[in-house]
């Protein structure tokens, strides 16, 4: 059993890739397979993401050669975010029952992790988001309601969202994830635009809440040199620290945003103008 490895890409070497090789590196096309996880492993912050979508029996955190470790979460945390129908999650003895857009949070040293839906016929659909850990931090679950919604934007500019904020210095508390959720407005379908990079940590998005024949823009690279890829629904992206990360949808949209890396801190931003952006 192998979770894929992506390595870290020089920004100089990035201008030459072509569409293809820009998907291979930076794109995760399949999230959710019925009773099977599907791991990426980034050299960029050592950061994992990967999701189940339980049909069947309970379905145990796996391990993989590559961590070098006895269990997944040995050094590592783990972030979680149900995008799809009720489900459950058993960390050692405990049962955290997990409704659409709540969010758990697991601390490292969890041998036994593992899943389940309510209801076959309405799998749940979970995203996972690990990150290294170095100490011990409480496991916790958060629901939306509870998340610190802010709404943004507006309908002029067309990015009217509500952001929720789950794993962050003043949420959910980790030893570095920091993890939240944007969910577009009606009709609005821009993200993160003027956009930012923040040199000192590196992200990850995953776009849900999409019908299959829609797709987002998902704008990446430099500021004064851009590129994009045209990523489905459920579909995730990594996100170098050097990097911008934005995006528009052919409809509205939400996507989970996931952080690691230097520090704890949500707003360490470093924000950029649309004359800045080639």
């Amino acid at each position: 059993m192998h979770i894929q490895v992506r390595h870290a890409t020089n920004p100089t070497d990035f201008k030459s890739y072509d569409t293809h090789r820009i998907r291979e590196e930076f794109l995760m096309e399949k999230l959710f397979v019925p009773d099977q996880f599907h791991f990426v492993y980034s050299h960029y912050d050592r950061m994992i993401v990967g999701g189940i979508k339980p049909v069947g029996q309970l379905h145990k955190l796996p391990v993989y050669e590559e961590l070098r470790a006895d269990y997944f979460l040995e050094r590592r945390e783990l972030g979680i975010l149900n995008v799809g129908g009720d489900g459950f999650v058993m960390v050692g003895e405990e049962l955290f029952t997990l409704q659409k857009r709540d969010c758990l949070y697991v601390g490292k040293g969890h041998k036994m992790v593992s899943f389940k839906s309510l209801d076959p016929e309405f799998p749940a659909k979970f995203i996972l988001i690990s990150t290294p850990a170095h100490r011990l931090v409480p496991t916790a679950l958060m629901k939306a309601a509870d998340a610190m919604p802010v709404d943004m934007g507006s309908p002029e500019k067309a990015n009217t969202r509500t952001i929720y904020k789950y794993i962050h210095a003043g949420g959910l508390e980790s030893c570095q994830l920091v993890m939240g959720m944007t969910a577009m407005k009606y009709s609005s379908v821009w993200n993160t635009m003027p956009p930012h990079v923040h040199d000192r940590r590196s992200e990850i998005y995953v776009y849900f809440d999409m019908e299959e024949d829609q797709r987002i823009f998902h704008f990446m690279g430099a500021p004064e040199e851009t590129r994009h890829l045209v990523v489905a629904n459920e579909q995730a992206i990594i996100s170098p620290p050097w990097s911008i990360h934005a995006g528009a949808g052919t409809t509205s949209y939400s996507f989970l945003w996931a952080m690691a890396g230097e520090n704890y801190s949500f707003t360490d931003m470093d924000m950029l103008t649309m004359s800045e952006i080639k």
